[in-house]
């Protein structure tokens, strides 16, 4: 095991607090009741294989400052690119001129809940090799090798390989007197096979399932985090049959989903629909508004009462895990549903006081310097059975349904609430065993009465970590990434659709 990582000595060697001190006297100077100065850092890499080929491999890096200040209530925001005492400063005076010009539109003033100061705090998430220190020649290989080990397969006529990394790094000062600075690694690998059917003039495609996730290169070379000798070797098994499998027949189905399809579904209906922003009608933009309004907080039944939801900023190796959010909110877990009912909401400092809640529970984030934080999702996962119950036991109380694997697409409206997923492995369930696969399956319900249709949850051991790299939100758009654990799931009488004939093919 190695030593914990801590943040690089290079952004440990900017002058943080000086830019802090410059920027945020100088905010207090020009008439700000409050302030806020952060720095941020962030360097992404993207290798793109097709076949034997690299098609791309890029390595982009930003860094800037952006300063927020209060001015009688109303917000102000700049920020810029130089790194240096003057330019805080300057940008501090700029964010007040934007408040003072925007007073006049403020319908509300303001007010931020309040939050314990944190000196000189660090953290950093749990990877243990960077992907950054990793030379890109060793990263290609590892996945030319994966994508060989496929095309090698019979009936697999091409192979696409991705690798995405972030490293992000920040340093957060307010006038209360926080000072924090954090680093964390995040990283996705995915390989993709493709079978062609020339004749046909049809193709299908099926990819890996390993998850991004908050780690560094140990989860995409050797078996030890993915098993990705077990995966590779069955996915072109598991290609084959889904090529020459039947077509679904479309009606009230029950279904066994697994958790890397499950984890979307919950993203789409439930993270979405408990951001209070778009709960009041504040935010609409990508994603629309809610169904989960304020009136129906601790009164609307979700779920099932198998169903707890738990949002979760701590969550190991959870893509949306901080020690601190972009307002200084050091990071908290709690219920959004609990045994089905409705209960809490994702809050930054803002709209806190809004719900009349104390405290936000730290759902802040700007995904670079020149953009505003604001309200983000946590890591929202459902939780397991208190019991031990596996995939195959839920599998065993189904006489004819469908096992569900993999994500692939979706569509909800814009109010969270009729939805259709897609996914990439279906398996046709008799007499509670697995009997071969069906294709063109998408499953379509409304957020309550497939959440209501929920009978069972899977146990610890069936729990898992999927998520998102690219969650949109805002105008201008900022991107997010966040993590849903979940385990298997029995649902009963879902509505299955023909994806084939819906499409009228």
């Amino acid at each position: 095991m190695s030593a914990p990582r801590t943040i690089d000595a290079d952004f440990l060697a900017l002058p943080r607090q000086t830019l802090a001190d410059a920027a945020l006297a100088a905010a207090v100077q020009a008439g700000a009741s409050y302030a806020d100065l952060r720095i941020h850092a962030i360097t992404t890499e993207t290798i793109a294989l097709r076949d034997h080929d690299v098609e791309n491999a890029v390595v982009d890096s930003e860094i800037g400052l952006a300063v927020r200040v209060i001015v009688d209530g109303t917000w102000g925001f700049a920020s810029h690119a130089e790194l240096s005492p003057e330019a805080a400063a300057d940008t501090a005076r700029r964010a007040v001129r934007v408040a003072t010009t925007l007073a006049t539109l403020n319908a509300e003033r303001i007010e931020l809940a309040p939050e314990p100061v944190y000196k000189d705090m660090t953290w950093v998430s749990s990877y243990r090799i960077d992907p950054f220190e990793v030379p890109a020649d060793e990263k290609i290989a590892v996945l030319g090798d994966y994508a060989g080990r496929l095309l090698a397969s019979d009936g697999v006529d091409h192979v696409s390989a991705w690798l995405h990394a972030a490293k992000e790094q920040t340093f957060y000062a307010d006038t209360f007197g926080s000072a924090i600075t954090q680093q964390r690694v995040r990283i996705l690998p995915t390989v993709e096979a493709v079978a062609v059917d020339t004749a046909a003039g049809s193709f299908e495609t099926m990819s890996t399932l390993a998850p991004p996730t908050a780690r560094g290169w140990e989860a995409v070379a050797g078996d030890d985090i993915w098993n990705w000798s077990e995966e590779l070797a069955l996915l072109p098994v598991f290609l084959a049959e889904k090529v020459k499998a039947p077509t679904v027949v479309a009606g009230p189905t029950d279904l066994v989903i697994d958790p890397t399809n499950l984890w979307l579904t919950i993203h789409e209906s439930i993270g979405h629909a408990t951001e209070y922003d778009r709960a009041i009608g504040y935010e609409a933009a990508y994603a629309g508004t809610s169904f989960a309004t304020p009136d129906k907080l601790g009164r609307m039944v979700y779920g099932s009462p198998v169903m707890t939801v738990t949002a979760d900023r701590t969550a190991e190796f959870g893509l949306a895990t901080v020690g601190f959010d972009d307002e200084g909110v050091r990071a908290q877990s709690w219920d959004l549903v609990r045994d089905g009912l409705f209960v809490g909401y994702q809050l930054d400092r803002v709209f806190a006081p809004r719900l009349g809640v104390g405290r936000s529970n730290g759902c802040s984030y700007a995904d670079s310097a020149h953009h505003v934080p604001i309200q983000r999702m946590a890591n929202v996962s459902l939780q397991p059975a208190a019991e031990e119950v596996s995939t195959e036991d839920l599998i065993a109380r189904v006489e004819d349904g469908i096992y569900i694997v993999g994500d692939k697409s979706w569509s909800i409206d814009m109010q969270r609430y009729n939805f259709q997923f897609t996914g990439q492995r279906f398996f046709r369930i008799r007499d509670g065993k697995l009997d071969g696969q069906v294709r063109d399956v998408a499953y379509q319900a409304t957020t309550t009465d497939f959440w209501g249709a929920m009978e069972a949850v899977g146990g610890q051991s069936t729990w898992r970590l999927g998520g998102a790299f690219n969650c949109g939100k805002a105008q201008p758009g900022q991107v997010a990434a966040v993590s849903h654990g979940c385990p298997s799931a029995l649902f009963r009488g879902i509505n299955v659709l023909n994806t084939r004939a819906e499409a009228g093919r």
